[in-house]
Formats: structure tokens, C-alpha cells, sequence
């Protein structure tokens, strides 16, 4: 028990064990405040030996040196000069070269007012001295800077908290004493550790706070980088700055050393400690074939650089060991903070009313001033005065003393007049005091006064992150689920733009950039969603990863974008082709895939439903090959591919053409391509428009004969159409029904004729659209244009279209998308969104 409340277990009231407690006070004494002049740490330590502490002066100076170190307090109490340790776990100098005093914090709220009375005091351990059981702490300072102990037969470890948020917290209850646990976390969301660093979940912090016991998941901060050799971007970096609390970053360091070293660790090449006075850096450099998430996810898995930290609310409450809750912890000290200002409170009332009862006598004197002074010059003796002044007057012996002891200067009109006015402000001064002590609330709102003025002089913000998991609030649930554009570029940047950063336009206007970017880069990928969806990315190399839409940072129009290593763990030799956004993985949905080589399969959508971190096979791939496109599809829809000159083939997604296959099977040949032809674009037409064409395939027409001109003005305004755009910036919109079911593997029928004068124009882009839709281009520079489809004129397919964007010279139109016609719910057998097209023309076949 002497080891339990003497040594090893903090007081709920002020937060501190014995020792830190005396050695605050010993400097308190020794009047080592802010502003006056350091003294030596030896000095400090045997004033606490010589009065207070009867232990080793190593345990003394350890627990002097922690509260002056910023990186294991919150606050730190003592403001140390010297060495006094690092976050490497280096020792600190020796107590004869080190020098410290008191923090402003420690003044102002853990020592003021100990003269007044507000706490008792009790003989140390020889009786020669007095020491204070408890400080007069004005913060929940066990909560702000926590504490660690060992007992017999229990510990505590009570993690630090921002002194902010706990100010709030302490209004709040005592604004609303009926508040629960879980609604106080409102204000103290959790602990704010001096490292800051982050925490993974509420669930630890939540049963802590209602329990008194919980684990807390931290985790260090650590960002993906690309770093420069020489001036150039050479490899991938994982760049740590902060680190878990009390986490050694020598120790951390080692451990990934050892664990590269074992091969337990692939993918790191070099580490270095690049940290400095300005902050925290640790470089983990990177081989170029690695995969910098995975790395990282293995640093946090592997290494100390996240832990866990097991809070265990334990303290003494009127020397009794307790497991206390967040609100039992502060109604603690808030009981007792009312305790310290009601003695305040006396102390000071005690002293007014023993003034102003000398002044009262004071007053007497000066009433009979003539009579009294007759009294004293005839008096044998000062014993003989005192007595018939008492008498006489009915002073007390306090009065009549102060009388006697009153100087003649007193005795003019001035010094009267200020003895009556001093009277007059004691009177009131009393009389408030009174108040004070008859009413609880005006105790309260002191309190909440004192707090305030604390907080708006030491309060600083929050350093720790808290990171929603599983089961918490995700922060979908704070996102609003917004129309959006995803742009990536050639050398893998991507970002997300709100599609109302780019206004509807007029037909064969120019645009807007859409993207800042190097001479030598373009636009890869060009896509819209809404914020909550799947975004499934598909490689060239038939591997599928997943990310959600409001993961990527969101950037303005001259933004570069956010690396896309930093999102997704994809090796340098890979490359997206395909993205998907995905609102619901629905079992009556596939996936419709097809290759460079014209491969062609569908997979149902929720195979793909749980993707691993590191990625899943979508489709395996014949030796050359690449995956290109990706389309959501049903069983009643129908496909449409075309290619680069022009060509297009139309055929069903059932059992009699495209089967469905697993995951790992290759697919069937979709679509037979001339010489120097090569496939372009592939989109889905709904089941429901399907059955509604009338297309008559009695007579069979010749694949390479132009289409017959056809009644357009009859089938213009029915929807929907194939909208057909060239890349040098031409397009129209076809009537379905010109695109007659042919069953898949055949050449396909004309979709569109190239100007003359433009012999390099190919086809850039096929798409479904319907009335009313929008689309969004953009070109291989980055402009972007959004348009209503209405705006572009209805044609055959032998037609050559009308200019839908003026380019520049040398600038292609890369790829089209169309606008979401929802933000929250899908139409009945479309996806929600669509999917953007390739942005680069492939290689042709033959070579």
C-alpha cells in the first residue's frame, strides 16, 4: 500500500505522484519561476532529497528530466537547458551540467495559490518541513500529459490529451452534469500524443474512456515520395516524420535493418536518418521493382512504427486506487477545483474581515482622536493603555494594538479619508466573498473563467490524427456524394476535379485545361463518377485494384495530380488501361473485357467485390497480349466495338456468343481486323434498347459496301445513338438501328468516313449516349470540354460528322466520357456512370 499511493500511482486531483509533486514545489520554493535565470539540475535535486524525497537522486532526477522533455509530455512542466535526451533514446546529460525552471504553464496552473490556503500541507519525513499533499492543479493535468506506473499488483498508463479539447470537455460538464462518457468524446475526440503521429479507430479510445481500459491503435506518419538523383526522379521513397508515442527511433531504425536483412522485408533498398532540428525524417529508399504500399503496409505490420498503446485509466481517488471513466476522471477534479476556490475563497474572506476589523478600530480612533491621545499621554505604561483603551471603547486587543502602533502621519484628513474608503471597498470585498461561498454556480462559472484565460494562453492544436475504421464512421458517411471527373496522365498522375468545374459549352469551341502538365506527358485516362464509388483499375497485365472515388485528393483545374504510386501498390512496369467505377457489386452484372489482341470475355461483377491490397487477377493473358477495355454489362445487353479505321462490330453478351467464364480464363476472339487496323473503343447497349430496334437482317450486306443512305429525320429524335468522334475532333451521332446484330469474330460494318484533307484522322472514341446526356472530352494536352450530346448532329454511318472541339495544332482528342444523370442511384440496367476509352491509339497488330 505505501508503494501504491507513496511511489508508483498518480492523485486524480493534481495528476502527479509524490515525486514530480516535490519536485515542482522545491523549485517553487527556490523561486526558479519563467522569467528568472536557470539554476543547476543538481541544486534542484538536492533541495529534493535534503527536504522532501528520501530516495536516490537517479530516481529524482529521471522523473525532473521527463517533465521537461517535449516529446513525453504534452505540456511540459520544466523548461530544461542542456541535454536532456532525444527521441532516440539517448541519455541525458549529467544533473551537474544541466540547468532548468518552472514552465509558465506550471506557475499559472499547478502552482498558484498554494500560499491561500488551498490545500493542506503535512511534515515530510524527518518533520522538519512541510510539503503539500496535493497542488492546487486548475487543469486536468493526469489527462493532459498522462501518466505511467507500476504498482504491487496493478499499473496505470494514462495516454496525454490536448489541453484545448479538455478545456471543453470540463465547460461542457460542467454546462450539463448529466453527460455521458460517449458524449463527452464530442470534445475530447481522444489522446493527443506529443509525437504526434495518428490513431487507427474509436473503438480502444471509446472503451477506454467508458471502461478504463482499451487499446489504442497508433501509427506513424509516413508518405510515398519520389526522389530525385542527380535532378530526375530515380526511385520511390517512403519518407517517415512522425513517429507512435514512445516509440525509440533508433530502435525502429534497427528493427527494419534486421528485418531487410532476413529477407522478411523485399523491396527496400537503402534507409537513412535525414532528422534535424527542424523535424522528424526518415528516408526507407525504395528498389524500383517494389511496390511502395505494400512495403509500407509491411513497415506497419512488421516494425514498431505502429503499436498499440493499452490505456488503463487507474489513479488514486482519496488514496484509493480507481478505474475511472473519461467523465468520472473530470468530475473528479472538477470537485476538487471547487473545493480549492471555496478554501481560496475562505482564506481570503479571513483575511478581509481581519483588516477591516483593524480598520474598524482605526475608525474609532479617529472619532475620538482628541480623547485618545489624552488617554495614551497620561497612561503609565503601554500595558496600562492598551487596557483602558479596550475599556473604554470596547476595542479588541488586535484594534487596540494598531491604534497604539499608528503612526501621526495617519492622524491628517487625507490618511482618514483613505482608511474610511478602504472600509468601504473591504465591506463589499466581504460581502462579494459571501456570495461566493453561498452560491455553487458562481464557484462554477470561476471556473469556467480560469479556464477559458488557461486555454487561450497554452492551448495549441491538436497533433494527433484520428482515423476512422471499420465499423466507426467511414468518411463516406461526412462526403457528399458529388459528380466527379477522374484524369490521369501518361507518367501516372492522377486526380479528382467536381464535373461543375467544367460549364456546359458550345460545339466547336475549344475548352478548358483540364490539367497542368510536362511537354513530355498526356492525358492516359479520363473518367466520371460520384464521390462514393468503387473505382476498379484494371492493368495491362489483366491485374485488377481497387480505390474509392473520394480517396483521390481532389485538385483544381492547374493541379498535377497526386502520383498514382502513392494510391496503388502497381510496379513501375505496369499501367492502367481500364477503370470501372462501381456503385453496388449487384450478382445479375458482369464485367465484359477485352484485349489488344481482340480477346473478349465477361466475368460476373462480384468476383470482384473483395480485392486484395495488393491487387487480383482479372484475366489471364496470352504471351503479347494486353487487357484494354472494361465494360459493366448484362445478360440482355449487347456490344458494340470499333476500331481505329472506322469499323464496328455489333453482337450480343449472351450464352450463345460470350459465355460466362472465371476469373483466370482468357476469353474468345471478338472481332477479325484488317492489316494496320487495330481496336479502338468497346461500349455496352442496354438490353431494353435492344429489344426495341428494328433491324432486319434478311439481306446480308457485303462488311466493306457503304451503307445505303438512310432516313435520318425519322429516327433522329427517337434515341438512343452511337456517338462517333474522330481524334481530330469530329463527331456525330449515329441511329442504333444502322448497326444491325452480327454474331462476334466477323470485320464488322463502316461507322464512320474520315475527312479527305485530314489523312490522319482515326477513330478516337464509340460510345452509347441518349437523349439529353452529356459528355466530356479531352484532348492528348489536357483540354477538356463538356457539351450536350443534342448539340452534335445526327448522321448515317457513312457520314463524316461536323467539328465537335477545335483543337490545337498537334493536340488529338484523347478521350470521351459522360456526365452521371444521377448522383445517388443507378437507372434500372445502366451502370450509374460510364467509362472513359483509351487515350492513346494502340500499335497496330502487325507490328
Amino acid at each position: 500500500m505505501s508503494v501504491i499511493v507513496g511511489r508508483a500511482l498518480p492523485d486524480a486531483r493534481d495528476g502527479l505522484k509524490p515525486v514530480h509533486r516535490r519536485i515542482l514545489y522545491a523549485m517553487h520554493e527556490l523561486g526558479l519561476t519563467p522569467d528568472r535565470p536557470f539554476r543547476k539540475c543538481a541544486r534542484v535535486v538536492g533541495e529534493v532529497l535534503g527536504k522532501y524525497h528520501p530516495h536516490g537522486d537517479t530516481a529524482v532526477y529521471d522523473a525532473l528530466v521527463r517533465m521537461a522533455q517535449d516529446f513525453s509530455m504534452r505540456s511540459p512542466l520544466i523548461n530544461g537547458h542542456g541535454n536532456f535526451g532525444s527521441v532516440d533514446n539517448d541519455p541525458p546529460a549529467a544533473m551537474r551540467y544541466t540547468e532548468c525552471r518552472l514552465q509558465a504553464i506550471s506557475t499559472e496552473a499547478m502552482l498558484q495559490d498554494i500560499e491561500s490556503e488551498t490545500v493542506d500541507f503535512i511534515d515530510n519525513f524527518d518533520g522538519s518541513q512541510q510539503e503539500p499533499i496535493v497542488l492546487p492543479a486548475r487543469v486536468p493535468q493526469l489527462l493532459l500529459n498522462g501518466s505511467a506506473g507500476i504498482a504491487v499488483g496493478m499499473a496505470t498508463n494514462i495516454p496525454p490529451h490536448n489541453l484545448g479539447e479538455l478545456i471543453d470537455g470540463l465547460v461542457a460538464l460542467i454546462d450539463d452534469p448529466d453527460l455521458t462518457d460517449t458524449a463527452l468524446m464530442r470534445y475530447i475526440p481522444g489522446p493527443d500524443f506529443p509525437t504526434g503521429g495518428k490513431i487507427l479507430g474509436t473503438s480502444g479510445i471509446q472503451e477506454a474512456y467508458t471502461l478504463g481500459r482499451g487499446s489504442i491503435t497508433m501509427r506513424g506518419i509516413a508518405d510515398i515520395e519520389t526522389i530525385e538523383h542527380r535532378g530526375r526522379p530515380s526511385r520511390d521513397a517512403i519518407i517517415v516524420t512522425q513517429l507512435p508515442y514512445q516509440v525509440n527511433k533508433a530502435a525502429l531504425i534497427e528493427r527494419i535493418a534486421e528485418l531487410v536483412n532476413d529477407k522478411r522485408i523485399e523491396g527496400i533498398a537503402d534507409i537513412r536518418d535525414e532528422s534535424d532540428r527542424d523535424g522528424m525524417r526518415i528516408v526507407v529508399e525504395l528498389r524500383r521493382d517494389a511496390y511502395p504500399r505494400v512495403v509500407l503496409n509491411n513497415l506497419y505490420k512488421q516494425t514498431p512504427l505502429q503499436t498499440n498503446f493499452g490505456a488503463n485509466m487507474l489513479a488514486l481517488v482519496n488514496n484509493d486506487p480507481q478505474l475511472l471513466s473519461i467523465k468520472h476522471f473530470l468530475s473528479v477534479f472538477l470537485e476538487f477545483r471547487v473545493e480549492t476556490i471555496t478554501r481560496r475563497t475562505q482564506y481570503e474572506l479571513r483575511k478581509a474581515e481581519e483588516r477591516d476589523h483593524l480598520l474598524q478600530g482605526l475608525l474609532i480612533a479617529m472619532q475620538y482622536l482628541d480623547e485618545i491621545i489624552e488617554l495614551i499621554r497620561h497612561a503609565a505604561d503601554t500595558p496600562t493603555a492598551k487596557a483602558e483603551l479596550i475599556e473604554r471603547y470596547s476595542l479588541s486587543e488586535l484594534q487596540a494594538d494598531a491604534i497604539l502602533q499608528m503612526q501621526l502621519r495617519r492622524l491628517t484628513a487625507l490618511e482618514a479619508e483613505k482608511i474610511r474608503q478602504e472600509h468601504e471597498e473591504l465591506q463589499r470585498r466581504i460581502a462579494d466573498l459571501k456570495d461566493i461561498l453561498a452560491n455553487r454556480n458562481r464557484i462554477l462559472e470561476m471556473i469556467k473563467a480560469e479556464c477559458a484565460e488557461l486555454k487561450q494562453k497554452f492551448a495549441t492544436p491538436r497533433r494527433t490524427e484520428i482515423e476512422k475504421a471499420e465499423g466507426d464512421l467511414v468518411d463516406m458517411d461526412l462526403i457528399a456524394n458529388e459528380k466527379a471527373v477522374i484524369l490521369i496522365t501518361e507518367q501516372g498522375y492522377i486526380k479528382r476535379m467536381p464535373v461543375d468545374t467544367f460549364d456546359a459549352q458550345s460545339r466547336a469551341t475549344r475548352g478548358k485545361s483540364g490539367a497542368k502538365m510536362k511537354e513530355d506527358d498526356g492525358i492516359d485516362h479520363f473518367l466520371t463518377c460520384c464521390d462514393h464509388d468503387s473505382l476498379l483499375f484494371f492493368s495491362d497485365r489483366g491485374v485488377v485494384y481497387r480505390l474509392l472515388a473520394y480517396q483521390i485528393p481532389s485538385s483544381s483545374r492547374n493541379a498535377k495530380g497526386t502520383p498514382m504510386v502513392q494510391m496503388l501498390p502497381i510496379p513501375m512496369d505496369e499501367k492502367i488501361t481500364s477503370i470501372i467505377p462501381v456503385s453496388e457489386f449487384s450478382d445479375h452484372e458482369y464485367l465484359v473485357m477485352l484485349t489488344q489482341k481482340g480477346y473478349i470475355k465477361r466475368t460476373a461483377l462480384d468476383a470482384f467485390s473483395n480485392i486484395r491490397t495488393n491487387g487480383l487477377i482479372a484475366i489471364s493473358l496470352a504471351e503479347g497480349d494486353q487487357l484494354r477495355w472494361v465494360r459493366r454489362a448484362t445478360e440482355e445487353d449487347s456490344i458494340i466495338i470499333a476500331s481505329s479505321q472506322g469499323k464496328a462490330i455489333h453482337f450480343r453478351t449472351n450464352t450463345d456468343q460470350v459465355r460466362p467464364l472465371g476469373r483466370s480464363a482468357r476469353g474468345v476472339r471478338a472481332m477479325k481486323l484488317v492489316d494496320g487496323d487495330s481496336l479502338i473503343s468497346m461500349d455496352i447497349l442496354p438490353g431494353n434498347v435492344l429489344s426495341e430496334l428494328m433491324v432486319d437482317q434478311a439481306e446480308e450486306e457485303e462488311v466493306n459496301d457503304t451503307p445505303e443512305t438512310e432516313d435520318i429525320e425519322t429516327t433522329s429524335t427517337l434515341g438512343p445513338w452511337v456517338l462517333v468522334v474522330t481524334t481530330r475532333g469530329y463527331g456525330k451521332r449515329v441511329p442504333v438501328n444502322q448497326f444491325r446484330l452480327q454474331n462476334r469474330s466477323g470485320k464488322g460494318i463502316i461507322a464512320t468516313k474520315f475527312k479527305s484533307h485530314k489523312a490522319n484522322d482515326e477513330l478516337a472514341a464509340l460510345r452509347i449516349v441518349h437523349p439529353d446526356d452529356e459528355l466530356m472530352m479531352v484532348t492528348s494536352r489536357g483540354i477538356i470540354i463538356r457539351q450536350s450530346t443534342n448539340a452534335i448532329s445526327v448522321q448515317s454511318r457513312g457520314a463524316t460528322g461536323v467539328l465537335v472541339q477545335r483543337l490545337d495544332k498537334d493536340d488529338t482528342i484523347a478521350a470521351v466520357a459522360l456526365v452521371p444523370t444521377q448522383g445517388e442511384e443507378t437507372t434500372d440496367g445502366e451502370p450509374e456512370v460510364e467509362l472513359t476509352t483509351e487515350t492513346e491509339t494502340p500499335e497496330p497488330l502487325a507490328e
